[in-house]
């Protein structure tokens, strides 16, 4: 089992819109390439993202489905890779005065994945959703930017 944690600059809110944005999920899942389906009512129980993962030149037709949803503070997902197996990816958010501290818990539950408890797999985790946090951090960063006006300058008051 995996658990990692990161303090993202951006509110509980903030950081579940990137989790529930399924169009975004290939900007901070690690090793995902395309999505190739979402459903519409992604990130409700039971909703799923099919999307191409692969590192190098192999490459695999994955699916994620939503096993628990508790807007905004946690979200269970089960990730499916044919015969590698699946894993348990869990996220909680916890409110941290004006952010919110991420808590990633991954684990394989079956498949040649299985075979990953033990230290060297335990690494191997650790290292992909330390990425995968930063890449989420970048994810909400954007949308906050997006959302911000870059010119701050006042109009000028009319008389």
């Amino acid at each position: 089992m995996a658990v990692r944690q990161a303090f993202i600059a951006a509110s509980p809110k903030d950081v579940w819109a990137a989790l529930a944005d399924g169009g975004r999920y290939a900007d901070w899942v690690v090793g995902t390439r395309a999505i190739l389906h979402e459903d519409p009512d992604w990130p409700a129980v039971g909703s799923r993202i099919e999307f191409e993962a692969g590192f190098g030149p192999l490459t695999l037709r994955d699916q994620t489905v939503v096993r628990i949803c508790e807007p905004p503070e946690r979200l269970e997902m089960e990730i499916k890779a044919g015969v590698l197996g699946a894993a348990r990816v869990a996220f909680q958010l916890i409110e941290w005065g004006e952010g919110t501290v991420v808590i990633v818990d991954e684990h394989p539950l079956r498949g040649l994945a299985g075979g990953l408890h033990g230290p060297p797999g335990e690494l191997v985790l650790h290292l992909r959703n330390r990425l995968m946090l930063r890449n989420l951090r970048q994810v909400v960063h954007d949308e906050r930017e997006k959302r911000t006006p870059t010119d701050q300058t006042k109009p000028a008051e009319q008389t």
